[in-house]
């Protein structure tokens, strides 16, 4: 961003905004302001007012004190189709496009080029394609059906639709949240490409390098409060967190602390154990042992098998080769179900559709597993029900306006903890948890990973998948490398294991294999 564009009348300046909710300030007195040709990220923790800030901008949250300014005119925006014919457009993490409708149907679609016959599909391609190139995609077929797409070129499409109006302000919240490193090189190429035309985009994420790689300024929320706005050059990741949790990143050291004081050879019998267990063309026979109080992490790369492996422990996925033995006891996991009366529990890395049911309440969110353990003829008292509910909002810190609002009005990060309070609240004998951490920030990281600690202490035994090798590291007892569907080797955790460790093993591997 050169001089002059910095020295340019904000195209869009929010001063003071306050915003409530059913009498709850979600925002208070927060300020943004976004310049043409400028990508600004917007940072926060869970629960920091991020997504409130992007719907008061969008019109779909109504301002309750404050003033907005579009282009130097003060305006009142009454719902989302106001804030678009101010020429702010927005495309957001979870992409809504029609998979069975074409990339030319979804860019235009509520825009088609229209005759006195009706809709021009070639006029309507045509322009389609146009959009499309502004993006640096006009070698899209705009025929092809939008759900053979990467994810990548799924989210461009989505942003081409928002482009569509030739919006002086692009909104993105977290659109990089499900995109491999590669994917997101494409998207930030798009992005740069878009500012370089004098798009004003506020770009929502929680992956500080990512912000770093792409943005210009950034402003930083927490609780509700801006934090301060600065020039991205010129503000330390180290700060950046402080600001946005509150606090430094001490805590995370002292997990792993704990986590390696806490480690001891496990003794005994194993509380779990996999004997060959394994299913055809999705992962081969392994062994796996688990005690009370052990964390077990599984470590590998994108396609390794981590997923499939911890649903075929958990019984989500009913393995064809093996056996499972409970202390001892050879049983039979075919469903979630039956595992779960045997106290095993399985956190999908899918908090959408694998998880959390967004039109229920958080209450009925963190009590729906126990209950159907229970069955329904033995309903849950509501004292009993209050009294888990409000133990496992607090222990897991989950921002709320209260246990009775619908789960989809929470932040990302603060679901995912909603979800691990689900399970947690069966008390579990084996935890199961994949990708618990993947879409959340910095400080919520912090309390799920205190929590799995806080779990192993207890004496749950617990497998920990993630794709972040180093929060892999911190938190396991032992960790099961694992490669091309199989498991390729185990090792103990200790002072000399490291993420390059782990690598290395892998690598070796390719080694060998040749």
């Amino acid at each position: 961003m050169t001089t002059s564009d910095a020295s340019r009348r904000p195209v869009v300046e929010m001063t003071g905004i306050t915003v409530e909710i059913d009498g709850t300030a979600v925002l208070r007195d927060v300020d943004l302001s976004l310049h043409p040709g400028e990508i600004h990220a917007l940072m926060g923790g869970n629960g920091a007012g991020k997504s409130s800030l992007v719907k008061a901008l969008t019109g779909a949250y109504r301002i309750s004190a404050g003033d907005l300014y579009i282009s130097g005119e003060q305006v009142v925006l009454s719902g989302p189709a106001e804030a678009g014919a101010a020429g702010i457009a927005a495309a957001f993490q979870d992409v809504d496009l029609c998979g069975n409708l074409s990339i030319a149907e979804n860019v235009m679609i509520g825009h088609e080029e229209r005759r006195w016959y009706g809709i021009s599909w070639g006029r309507t391609r045509r322009r389609a394609v146009a959009v499309l190139d502004e993006l640096g995609l006009g070698d899209l077929d705009p025929r092809r059906a939008v759900s053979t797409l990467s994810p990548a070129i799924q989210q461009l499409v989505a942003i081409a639709r928002a482009m569509v109006t030739h919006p002086k302000v692009l909104v993105l919240d977290e659109p990089t949240s499900s995109l491999d490193a590669e994917e997101v090189a494409t998207l930030f190429r798009a992005l740069r490409r878009l500012r370089d035309h004098g798009v004003a985009i506020l770009f929502v994420s929680h992956f500080l390098e990512q912000v770093y790689a792409i943005s210009d300024r950034i402003t930083v929320l927490r609780d509700g409060v801006g934090q301060g706005e600065y020039p991205t050059r010129e503000l330390d990741r180290a700060v950046l967190i402080s600001k946005m949790i509150g606090k430094d990143l001490t805590e995370l050291r002292r997990i792993g602390s704990e986590r390696r004081a806490h480690r001891a050879d496990p003794t005994g019998e194993p509380v779990f154990k996999a004997i060959d267990v394994g299913r055809r063309g999705e992962f081969q026979p392994t062994d796996f042992e688990l005690h009370r109080g052990e964390v077990v992490g599984l470590g590998g790369l994108r396609g390794s098998g981590r997923s499939e492996f911890g649903q075929l422990l958990a019984g989500v996925v009913r393995h064809d080769t093996g056996t499972i033995q409970i202390d001892g006891v050879r049983v039979a996991l075919s469903n979630p179900a039956a595992a779960l009366r045997r106290r095993i529990a399985f956190a999908s890395e899918d908090r959408r559709d694998g998880g959390i049911i967004e039109e229920l309440s958080v209450r009925d969110n963190i009590i729906l597993a126990l209950q159907g353990i229970r069955g329904w003829a033995r309903p849950i008292s509501r004292a009993e029900r209050d009294a888990l509910v409000d133990r496992f909002m607090e222990s897991l810190f989950i921002v709320a306006p209260g246990p009775g609002v619908p789960a989809k009005q929470l932040s990302g990060g603060n679901q995912q903890k909603v979800l691990l309070a689900r399970w947690l609240a069966t008390n579990p004998h084996v935890l199961v948890l994949d990708e618990p951490t993947r879409g959340v920030d910095i400080a919520a990281k912090v309390e799920i990973q205190a929590r799995v600690a806080e779990m192993a202490r207890a004496g749950v035994a617990v497998v920990f998948i993630s794709s972040e090798l180093d929060e892999v590291v911190r938190l396991s007892d032992r960790i099961a490398i694992l490669k091309d569907r199989r498991k390729i080797g185990e090792v103990s955790n200790g002072p000399g294991l490291s993420v390059d460790t782990i690598i290395e093993m892998i690598a070796a591997d390719d080694e060998d294999d040749a």
